[in-house]
This record gives structure tokens, C-alpha cells and sequence, in this order.
């Protein structure tokens, strides 16, 4: 199949860009159905974002089972079975 270069529009800045033969080629190797929304830049800044906009994970404090030490936790102890802090955990792991 003959591809030739395209000009497209970004949806997110309204820039022209050129999706080109070989990325045509590419795409139709890989299956994809849908030309590109975006320039380039757009999206690398999308990655990025999402890369870096991962939401914080709620930590919950917590009394540990085994030592009495207060550590925390990334899940809601639910109170019926013990939390440990990591060192006893991987103590416990172990053995």
C-alpha cells in the first residue's frame, strides 16, 4: 500500500501537523484504525501528564499487631485481621 503525507489538525492547539508515510505505515502495521488527534507536542504533554498526575495514596494510620509501633498503611484496616508495620511483616514473611 501507497502512503503519502498527510496534514492534520490537532484537536487540543489547532496546529497543522504532517502524519507521515512512514507513521501511516506504522499504524497500519500495528492495526490502528484511527489517524492521530494530536501533534506531537500535545501529546507528549498528555503523557506527561498523566504520568505525573497520579492522584496521592490515602495513607492510614495504624497501631502495628505485633510491636505496638505506629505505622501507616495504604488500605482501611478493617479490624478483623492484625496490621503489621513493615519490619514485622517482612519478619513474618520470612520465616
Amino acid at each position: 500500500m501507497d502512503f503519502q503525507d498527510k496534514t492534520l489538525v490537532c484537536k487540543d492547539c489547532g496546529k497543522e501537523f504532517v502524519f507521515s508515510a512512514g507513521e501511516q505505515a506504522f499504524y497500519a502495521e500495528k492495526g490502528f484504525e484511527n489517524e492521530p488527534a494530536r501533534c506531537h507536542e500535545c501529546r507528549d504533554k498528555r503523557r506527561r501528564e498523566r504520568e505525573g498526575g497520579k492522584e496521592q495514596r490515602q495513607m492510614y494510620t495504624v497501631e502495628c499487631a505485633e510491636c505496638g509501633k505506629e505505622t501507616q498503611v495504604p488500605f482501611e484496616p478493617k479490624g478483623d485481621r492484625p496490621v503489621y508495620c513493615r519490619d514485622c511483616f517482612n519478619a513474618r514473611r520470612n520465616k
